[in-house]
């Protein structure tokens, strides 16, 4: 994390596709940048097939530089959580792996405490029937994506809304958000 007289910080999450882990985040005020890429693994610079192959112990996540003046920690959390299967082990949606699990990998002790906190409200909110299993864990080297995976939503958004779509996350978002409890 940057020094307090800083005005970005940064942000890790997993949740599945980074494809779909993109568009919430960009579009919110003190958000300057959202990066897909690769985390939590040991292989030096993967690829998006090395990935995807599940082989690298990398999932597939973003990377948020936002101003802390404009929109908190606390705030990215809520978003990441409304965007996510927190109950989901095995992956996220259509995709499944450990390359796709939904993690919070934390830049330092305050943003541990902030994810633990935020977990532990989910768990006993009643809004799921099944235990909160998203992981929280040290960032390690984050490796941006290739650049034709970047913004991937906006230079390909036929192939986009096709596969969002059909991967059942909207579906499951609207029934535990907007349906739920």
């Amino acid at each position: 994390m940057e020094t307090n007289n800083a005005t970005t910080e940064k942000a890790i999450f997993a949740g599945g596709c980074f494809w779909c882990m993109e568009p919430p985040f960009k579009k919110l005020p003190g958000v300057l940048a959202v990066v897909s890429g690769y985390t939590g693994g040991a292989k030096v610079d993967p690829s998006y097939e090395e990935v995807c192959s599940g082989t690298t112990g990398h999932a597939e996540a973003v990377e948020i530089s936002y101003d802390p003046r404009q929109i908190s920690y606390e705030q990215l959390l809520e978003i990441f959580w409304k965007n996510i299967d927190p109950t989901d082990g095995g992956g996220q949606f259509a995709d499944r792996g450990n390359q796709y699990r939904s993690a919070i990998f934390y830049r330092d002790e305050s943003q541990r405490r902030l994810a633990e906190e935020s977990r532990r409200r989910l768990a006993h909110s009643g809004r799921f029937n099944a235990p909160v299993v998203t992981e929280i864990v040290a960032a390690t080297t984050f490796y941006p994506a290739e650049q034709h995976h970047q913004d991937y939503c906006n230079a390909n958004p036929v192939r986009y809304q096709i596969y969002r779509q059909g991967s059942g996350r909207d579906r499951f978002l609207r029934k535990a958000w907007e349906e739920g409890k």
